[in-house]
């Protein structure tokens, strides 16, 4: 498939992107490689591929799910203006 400038000019005006000749055509040479890649890969035999969500086969290293901080909730509460039924009372900032 081939871009010409009047498509990328009309893209980046949809875009409201500011955009001369020059780069018009750069986009547009680049657009066309691009577009020339995806017909490639739809021409591809993938028959009897499954389909992966990563290409490399690794798990993912995670800490264990511990408590590490104590619960100091009723520390901060006795300091606070204004506490009720274990929330915090602030002025209404919303009418």
């Amino acid at each position: 498939m081939s871009v010409d400038t009047e498509h990328v000019q009309r893209i980046a005006e949809l875009s409201r992107l500011a955009m001369d000749d020059d780069q018009a055509r750069e986009f547009a040479g680049g657009l066309s490689d691009i577009f020339d890649f995806v017909e490639q890969l739809d021409g591809a035999d993938i028959e009897g591929v499954e389909p992966m969500a990563h290409p490399m086969d690794a798990a993912q290293r995670l800490r264990p799910d511990a408590v590490t901080e104590p619960d100091r909730r009723d520390d901060y509460q006795a300091i606070a203006p204004a506490v009720e039924g274990g929330l915090y009372l602030v002025p209404r900032v919303i009418e």
